[in-house]
C-alpha cells in the first residue's frame, strides 16, 4: 500500500511511539518486577560437553517398556522380592512384576512422592515434598492386602520445616539418611515439584542438606547443609560413607558418616569431597548396583542461559519474571551413567533418538536395568544388562 500526505507519516510515528512505550514497559517488567527469588552469583564450570568418559553413544537405543497403566512419571524405582516399586506424579506408589504383569496401587500419599527405600521390617520409607502442611519423611506399612497405612515420621529439624524433602536412604542398622533439596524455596507452596525445581536451581543459593533420622530416638538432625539442591542419595557397600547429588552445581559428593557433626560443603576436608564435578548433565537419582556401581540419571543437558548468566544474577531473576513456559529448560536428552565409589565413571549409555527423555536414575537387579524418568510415558523402560556388554 502507497501512502500519501502527512497522515501516514503521523500514523507511522504514532505506531513507533507505542511500540517504544510498550518496549519500555516491558523493559521496566523485567527489571523491576516483584519476584520471589534472589540469586547469587557463582562461579560455573565450563562444561566440556559431550567429550572424554561422555562420548556420546547410542547405548539406550534398544530400550523396551512395560506398560505401567494410567499412572505416570515414575521418579524413583525400587526393587524388592520379585516386585518393582514406584512412585508416581498423581501421588500413587505402585508395584508391578518384572515382566511388567500384576500391577497393584499400594498407597497414595496424595502429594507427590520422590524417593523411597525400605527399612529392615519391609515398609517404605517415602520422601514427600508435597505431603501435609510443607511435605515430610512418611512411612508406609501394612501394604500387603491392600493400601498401606501412612504415617508421618518427620517434617522439621531444629524447629525448621523440610521444605523441599527429596531422596532416602536406609542403612542395615535402621538410620534413614535423607535430602531436604532445598530450604529456601518451598515446593508445597509452588504446588509443583518440577517448577520448584527449576526455581531453585535458578536461584542457585545452595540452601539443600542432607538429614538423618534415627527411628529409635524419633530425633531428626542435619549432617551436611550448603548443598545446591540437594538430590539423589547411596551408601557405599560398607556404609561408612554417604554420596550425595548435587544437581546445581554438577557434581557428587561423598560425605564420611562417621564424623559426627554439622559440616558445610565450603568446609572440604577429609570428612566432605567432592568425587566427580563437572557432569555434562543436571545429577538426579542415584541408586547403589552391582559391583559397587553407583547409578545417576542426567536429567537433561546442561542450559547454556545458565552457564552464561552463574555470574550474572539479575539475568536470572529477570528470566522468572518471564512466563513458566518461556523459563530457561535443558534440552531432551536420555543420558545415564555409572560412577564406583572413587567417582570414576564405569558406565555411560546415552541416545538422543528414543522418546523415553528426562531419565532421573536406575534399578539395577541381577538381569535387567529398569529406569525412572519425568517424561509423557505411561511405562518404564528396560534393558537386558546381557544386551549391554556386562
Amino acid at each position: 500500500m502507497v501512502v500519501i500526505g502527512g497522515k501516514g507519516i503521523t500514523m507511522k510515528l504514532n505506531t513507533i511511539k507505542v511500540l517504544a512505550f510498550l518496549c519500555t514497559i516491558f523493559i521496566l517488567y523485567l527489571l523491576f518486577w516483584p519476584v520471589s527469588i534472589d540469586p547469587v552469583a557463582w562461579e560455573s564450570p565450563k562444561s566440556k560437553g559431550y567429550t572424554g568418559d561422555f562420548e556420546k553413544n547410542n547405548r539406550l537405543d534398544g530400550m523396551k517398556y512395560f506398560s505401567i497403566e494410567e499412572y505416570s512419571e515414575p521418579e524413583h524405582i525400587v526393587y524388592r522380592e520379585g516386585w518393582l516399586y514406584a512412585a508416581t506424579k498423581t501421588g500413587a506408589i505402585i508395584r508391578i512384576r518384572e515382566d511388567g504383569k500384576g500391577l497393584q496401587k499400594i498407597a497414595n500419599t496424595k502429594g507427590r512422592p520422590l524417593g523411597f527405600d525400605f527399612d529392615n521390617e519391609g515398609s517404605i520409607i517415602v520422601a514427600d515434598p508435597l505431603y501435609g502442611k510443607h511435605g515430610g519423611l512418611l512411612k508406609i506399612s501394612n501394604f500387603e492386602n491392600g493400601e498401606g497405612d501412612i504415617n508421618l515420621l518427620t517434617d522439621k529439624v531444629e524447629n525448621t520445616p523440610l521444605n523441599f524433602i527429596d531422596a532416602v536412604v536406609v542403612s542395615n542398622n535402621g538410620i534413614i539418611y535423607f535430602t531436604d533439596a532445598s530450604q529456601s524455596t518451598k515446593a508445597k507452596e509452588i504446588g509443583d515439584v518440577g517448577r520448584a525445581g527449576e526455581i531453585d536451581i535458578l536461584e542457585n543459593r545452595s540452601t539443600g542438606r542432607v538429614l538423618e533420622y534415627n527411628p529409635a530416638t524419633k530425633k531428626t538432625r542435619v549432617l551436611i547443609k550448603g548443598i545446591s539442591f540437594a538430590n539423589g542419595i547411596a551408601l557405599s557397600t560398607d556404609e561408612k560413607y554417604l554420596f550425595i547429588n548435587e544437581t546445581g552445581k554438577y557434581r557428587v559428593w561423598k560425605l564420611n558418616l562417621e564424623k559426627d557433626q554439622m559440616l558445610s560443603t565450603k568446609e572440604e576436608s577429609q570428612f566432605a569431597e567432592v568425587i566427580i564435578e563437572n557432569l555434562p548433565g543436571l545429577p538426579d537419582n542415584m541408586m547403589a548396583g552391582k559391583d559397587g556401581r553407583l547409578w545417576i540419571g542426567l536429567i537433561m543437558p546442561r542450559n547454556n542461559f545458565l552457564e552464561f548468566s552463574a555470574d550474572k544474577p539479575i539475568l536470572r531473576k529477570m528470566a522468572m519474571r518471564l512466563p513458566a513456559k518461556m523459563l530457561p529448560k535443558g534440552a531432551g536428552y536420555s543420558h545415564v551413567i555409572a560412577i564406583n565409589e572413587s567417582g570414576e565413571v564405569v558406565e555411560d549409555m546415552q541416545s538422543d533418538s528414543i522418546t523415553y527423555t528426562n531419565i532421573t536414575g536406575v534399578t539395577e537387579t541381577e538381569e535387567v536395568l529398569y529406569f525412572h524418568h519425568l517424561n509423557d510415558e505411561k511405562a518404564i523402560g528396560w534393558l537386558k544388562k546381557e544386551d549391554l556388554g556386562f
